[in-house]
């Protein structure tokens, strides 16, 4: 298995919205997200096994010396495989050589292990404030 990974690579919405549905367990969205990440992202990382996506992370940020992990997926058949691991590594590379001095993770429970030991991230205090109501 050879995994190749691009920062800010061509990004084709239809095989990103098929990746997402596939990693995050939901119905294929027909989301725009070649416009969404050139409006709002410093960057992203894609990885492609031969011409097949099989992961991505989206890297939003301030502005300035603040830089966010978003969306971080990896193909159910590709999980680990230390896929999801290579993509944050690019994608702190594309921030640290923006200027960017922090990257920010927010995540699930059950990511714990993956971002704070296989990533390095250390835990921070945080909060969170929900905007949309659940029904």
């Amino acid at each position: 298995m050879t995994i190749d990974y691009e920062w800010r690579g061509d990004v084709d919405n239809t095989a990103l919205n098929a990746l997402h549905a596939d990693g995050f367990g939901h119905p294929v969205a027909a989301t725009d997200w070649r416009t969404r990440l050139e409006r709002h992202s410093l960057g992203w990382v894609c990885a492609r096994e031969d011409a097949r996506l099989v992961g991505f992370v989206n890297v939003a940020w301030d502005g300035g010396v603040h830089a966010f992990l978003l969306d971080t997926v990896v193909a159910r058949d590709r999980r680990s495989q230390g896929v999801g691991a290579a993509l944050v590594a690019a994608a702190a590379d594309g921030a640290r050589a923006a200027r960017c001095e922090w990257l920010h993770v927010d995540f699930e429970e059950h990511l714990r292990g993956f971002y704070l030991d296989g990533c390095g991230f250390k835990e921070t205090a945080a909060g969170l404030l929900a905007l949309k109501q659940s029904p």
